[in-house]
């Protein structure tokens, strides 16, 4: 056995120590220097969005991009020609080569006709309509007075001598005052589109009727979405979106449309109309006729007053500029 000295031990004791020591201070640093995160530079933030361009103006950032814009003689742009399609169109959106509406002068008051209307009635004269009977015109009958006219009761309904097919068509109407009789036999009339779809003229001013026949219904198909009823004797409109039914041979490719506004009150909004409306027996359906026939005035026994009658043929849009 090998026997040490109180010197050895001492000279071996502070080596082992110090080593020790060594090891154990580069071992945390080790793992202090993996496990340290990298630092966010404090003046680092999140960069806000863009603002998007506004329509038709080149964006605010990267290369501009040449959308085809036209300009008039004042540098304003008009119009473009390298913005995206207008599907089902033969248009790009503001297009500059797409034909601008026809200009026309509004009505002066509410209720006016506009520059480009056909006067129906214009309180004078019944020039423009006809009694028909058996396919032959003659003079409308009904009496006209100061600057209306009345349905000659009795004496059978009224049609335009000129034909019409989608139109714009505003009447002004009033009902017998005082009041009388009830249900469908008080202020009974109609407004008839091409001899076939009407739109029901009577006094409903707290008067029940079955629906489906009350004013403004779409006679037998929709009642009106409310009750705007003046009371009897009062004046009151119909303002009338009418769209022609469309035909291929016999068979029907559109129905027709109708949308009303009763006293400045929407209470049909283009409603598809069934087929004729005069059956009550049978089911409206269509039989192909003419695009265009004449508007009718319905007699329906009642004296009911008119006035202020006028028509608007509907063309289209996108029609040659005119010059």
């Amino acid at each position: 056995m090998m026997r040490f000295t109180r010197p050895a031990f001492g000279r071996i004791v502070p080596v082992i120590l110090g080593a020790t020591a060594a090891f154990w201070l580069g071992a945390g640093g080790r793992a202090s220097s993996a496990q340290a995160p990298t630092p966010t530079p404090a003046t680092q933030t999140p960069s806000a969005p863009a603002a998007p361009a506004r329509q038709g103006q080149p964006a605010a950032r990267g290369p501009a991009v040449d959308q085809g814009a036209v300009r008039d003689a004042n540098g304003a742009i008009i119009g473009y020609t390298k913005l995206a399609e207008i599907p089902g169109t033969q248009w790009r959106i503001h297009d500059a080569s797409r034909p601008h509406p026809h200009v026309i002068t509004p009505g002066a008051t509410v209720g006016a006709p506009p520059s480009d209307a056909i006067i129906l009635f214009d309180g004078k004269d019944l020039s423009r309509w006809a009694h028909s009977q058996n396919g032959q015109l003659t003079d409308a009958p009904w009496p006209v007075h100061d600057g209306y006219f009345e349905t000659g009761a009795g004496s059978g309904s009224i049609v335009t001598r000129e034909k019409f097919g989608d139109v714009q068509l505003h009447v002004e109407f009033a009902t017998p005052s005082p009041g009388r009789g009830f249900s469908q036999d008080r202020g009974n009339s109609g407004v008839i589109f091409m001899g076939r779809y009407e739109v029901q003229v009577l006094d409903s001013y707290e008067n029940v009727t079955y629906a489906d026949g009350q004013a403004a219904a779409i006679y037998g198909e929709y009642p009106p979405l409310v009750n705007a009823a003046r009371k009897p004797g009062e004046w009151q409109t119909y303002d009338i979106v009418f769209e022609a039914p469309k035909f291929n041979g016999t068979m029907v490719t559109s129905p027709a449309y109708v949308t009303v506004f009763w006293n400045g009150v929407l209470v049909q909004n283009r409603r598809p109309v069934m087929g004729p409306t005069s059956a009550t027996m049978t089911v409206h359906q269509y039989t192909p006729h003419e695009a265009e026939l004449p508007l009718t005035l319905q007699d329906h026994a009642h004296p009911v007053r008119y006035r202020n009658i006028w028509i608007r043929r509907l063309a289209g849009i996108d029609l040659p500029e005119q010059k």
